[in-house]
């Protein structure tokens, strides 16, 4: 059987925000999350709750022997680890980490919605997710990503740096 596309989405608006992005990339490898691809690194303006710092984003395709629901309690344990505090509703976070798509996988369950629910909606999740794969189609969706990208309107998203970002030598953003 070929290896399900995993991708991820990574975001920071505390502290040093590219090195949290970093950071939590390494974690993920040591917990048995390889990164194959990363898309460039977006800086992108607070959206729901605009008080607060700016985010840093980006999408990694990951490849990984965990089942969705085994990921997404390393994802929750690497956030924990890092000092994520779960305060305000979509407030200010350390590192943010959220499965967007398993390969193929539709799931529905209290605790994990695969695709993301919200994907459709978030230019900070589409403009590096259609860096990666704009042609993918994800399940029970109608649109390519690239479409849903031209469909999103408004949400200020700027490039801040190539796929570089996850090199510790590279210019910081």
């Amino acid at each position: 059987m070929d290896a399900e596309a995993v991708y991820l989405s990574l975001g920071s608006n505390l502290g040093d925000r590219r090195t949290n992005l970093i950071e939590a990339v390494e974690r993920m490898e040591r917990a048995g999350i390889r990164v194959a691809r990363a898309s460039p690194l977006y800086e992108t303006v607070p959206r729901d709750f605009l008080d607060q710092p700016g985010f840093l984003n980006a999408v990694v395709e990951v490849e990984t022997a965990l089942e969705p629901s085994g990921l997404l309690v390393a994802l929750l344990s690497i956030e924990a680890a890092m000092g994520r505090a779960h305060g305000v509703d979509k407030g200010p976070r350390l590192i943010d980490l959220d499965i967007l798509l398993y390969g193929e996988r539709a799931l529905d369950t209290p605790e994990l919605r695969i695709p993301h629910p919200r994907m459709a909606e978030r230019r900070f999740v589409l403009e590096p997710l259609a860096a990666l794969a704009p042609r993918l189609r994800p399940p029970d969706l109608e649109q390519t990503v690239a479409e849903m990208l031209r469909n999103v309107e408004g949400q200020d998203v700027r490039y801040a740096a190539g796929p570089e970002w996850l090199n510790r030598d590279a210019d910081a953003p």
